[in-house]
């Protein structure tokens, strides 16, 4: 039987769909085409390509050669058009080739499925082999694009096979050796902190674990906050407190669920406060459960004062890993301590609100509280 603390409220918050990423810059006249070009602009590449009469080429817009005289230039809205009027690529940014950037990122995620699929892990020279680059210049890419090493996502990779193999697993080692670990000591240095539990208690639905629970209502909706023995391991929200206690069970649906002890209400008290008065700040222990990267993610997200937002891309940057934008919303988006872990101050580089798992209308009215309430 499980008690819940519960204040009402009907406020019902609706969920809608993400809003579209940034729109690309505008070259909507031939003059805005010509200035991009002069500025050999990056962001124009692919929006349109521009040809040069005296020499019979058509080249992005960012192409490095000579500067053609205005009277010589045409422009095209894709490469087959500039082809269909008698011009051919430029040999030096081949147009009607990926980009370097492109053919970089294609790499990476070639190695990254390798690693998915393959059962053991894989030498650094045989991932640098199979797409084609140095063993250097493949970690270094690697890196700027993923925010870990190879290895460190092979880890992660294993570890996440772990967590959906434990559940069905005759035995803890059966699911070790079948995850791609073959060294025990290496399986339970890095499953303990990503599973939160001893891996035995996670293969058994966090049978003999003593998590504690509660559901309010505040303005936001209806609030559940859990905790292990380690701190806070959820803060979920949604429109129904039963719909949120089910999830939490059908996560660990053998551990001990227990709600609305004393000491476990103040904590509540706390956050239900902290979601009234974010400038106030709230010192509370995290179970967090994630990848090396995602934790750094997660803890660059909780230096970010409230009534500040910051884009995917200034965050990547913050932590180190310009190049791993997707990788940053990736981890912002399997956050699972809400508010407290504050991925609602995430915004898309135009300012405009991306998805939140739990709601963008959440997400807007977190951001106005907070905004208004900035000295």
């Amino acid at each position: 039987m499980h008690t819940m603390a519960t204040r009402h409220s009907t406020r019902s918050v609706k969920t809608v769909p993400p809003m579209p990423d940034a729109a690309a810059p505008a070259y909507a006249d031939d003059d805005a085409r010509w200035q991009a070009v002069q500025r050999r602009d990056k962001a124009a590449d692919g929006q349109f390509y521009y040809s040069v009469h005296s020499t019979g080429v058509y080249c992005k817009p960012s192409c490095g050669a000579r500067p053609a005289l205005r009277k010589n230039v045409a422009f095209h809205a894709s490469c087959a058009a500039a082809e269909a009027a008698g011009f051919r690529a430029c040999k030096r940014c081949k147009p009607d080739q990926p980009s370097l950037e492109e053919r970089q990122a294609q790499a990476v995620a070639q190695a990254c499925r390798l690693i998915e699929q393959a059962d053991a892990p894989l030498p650094l020279e045989e991932l640098a082999d199979a797409v084609g680059l140095s063993r250097y210049h493949f970690h270094r890419l690697f890196k700027a694009h993923t925010g870990v090493t190879p290895r460190a996502y092979a880890d992660g990779q294993r570890a996440e096979r772990m967590r959906s193999r434990l559940p069905g697993s005759a035995s803890v080692t059966e699911a070790m050796y079948d995850a791609g670990f073959n060294s025990s000591g290496r399986f339970y240095e890095q499953t303990g902190e990503r599973l939160g539990m001893k891996p035995s208690a996670y293969r058994q639905g966090g049978s003999g674990e003593r998590i504690r629970f509660a559901v309010a209502q505040c303005w936001l909706g209806a609030l559940l906050v859990a905790a292990t023995a380690k701190g806070i391991c959820a803060v979920t929200l949604g429109d129904d407190p039963e719909v949120l206690v089910r999830e939490l069970q059908d996560r660990f649906p053998k551990a001990e669920l227990v709600g609305g002890d004393v000491e476990f209400e103040q904590m509540l008290a706390q956050v239900l406060g902290f979601i009234e008065a974010p400038e106030r700040g709230l010192d509370l222990p995290l179970d967090v459960r994630g990848t090396a990267f995602q934790q750094r993610v997660w803890q660059a997200l909780r230096s970010i004062p409230p009534g500040v937002t910051l884009s995917y891309s200034a965050l990547a940057e913050r932590i180190g890993s310009p190049a791993a934008v997707r990788a940053v919303a990736s981890a912002c988006a399997n956050n699972e301590i809400a508010l407290l872990i504050p991925c609602h101050r995430i915004v898309r580089l135009d300012g405009s609100l991306s998805g939140y798992r739990w709601g963008v209308e959440r997400k807007q009215a977190l951001l106005e509280k907070e905004r208004a309430a900035k000295p």
